[in-house]
């Protein structure tokens, strides 16, 4: 049985890392290269990097920070924000990017998804799906930084992509995004059982239960946190060692 990831994702704006809570009020949290050396020693499994103002003129800055990161960890990164063709793709992975995470492009133009993946294979595209719960009680995909909602399902949208050559899925909560009251367990745990890929869980981790809950409980695959890992409150080490007590597989 695979080993469940533990994945620190850094927001990156103007060259800094910054987080806000559910989506809005933004705030620096620190040098990016700086913070994924730390989680690099740390035992962190992999990086998740994910430019929330990409533009033409920002790509560039994206790729001198991925340039950055490859000469400075030893685990897996993956790179999003803006990538919206294949040259985005190969330009990013030559500088050392391991996997690309793809958002509102993918869902406005899908046949993005099998470009880049019978390009660079299936392993290399992640795709990024901002959901939210709505009063109707279906979670519903949104796009352009959570500020877009669509009339689409999530799981529909997910079955969708992994057709079309989608190798893992990050979902995040919206409604759960930054309040540190636990991931979101029921759509996690309906993408990661029904699909044929990694489902990694973002949005709500505040405790080291929460991660021990979205494991056991939604079979995730990874869990990805933000600003508990940015501001110290959980420390990757001591996370490792409580998962690995309570019988999660997990990589110390």
């Amino acid at each position: 049985m695979l080993a469940k990831r533990i994945i620190p994702c850094l927001d990156i704006k103007d060259g800094r890392t910054v987080k806000g809570i559910n989506f809005e009020n933004i705030r620096d949290a620190g040098d990016p290269v700086e913070l994924a050396k730390i989680y690099s020693q740390q035992g962190a499994d992999e990086l998740v990097f994910l430019d929330i103002t990409a533009t033409i003129e920002k790509r560039k800055t994206l790729v001198e920070l991925v340039k950055k990161l490859a000469r400075n960890i030893n685990i897996p990164f993956t790179v999003g924000g803006g990538i919206s063709s294949v040259e985005n793709v190969s330009e990013l992975l030559q500088h050392g990017a391991d996997k690309v995470s793809v958002n509102t492009a993918a869902y406005k133009r899908p046949e993005l998804i099998t470009e880049i993946s019978d390009d660079f294979g299936s392993q290399c595209v992640v795709l990024a799906i901002d959901t939210k719960r709505e009063d109707d009680g279906e979670w519903y995909v949104y796009l352009n930084g959570g500020r877009t909602k669509t009339a689409t399902k999530t799981i529909d949208w997910a079955k969708q992509a992994v057709g079309l050559g989608a190798g893992e899925i990050l979902l995040t909560s919206m409604n759960n995004d930054g309040t540190k009251n636990g991931f979101a367990l029921e759509i996690t745990s309906l993408l990661s059982n029904t699909l044929s890929v990694p489902v990694i869980a973002s949005g709500g981790a505040g405790t080291v239960e929460h991660f021990k809950e979205v494991f056991e409980k939604a079979n995730a695959d990874a869990a990805l946190a933000a600003s508990i890992f940015h501001y110290k409150e959980i420390e990757i080490p001591g996370l490792k060692k409580y998962l690995k007590e309570n019988n999660i597989n997990i990589r110390l």
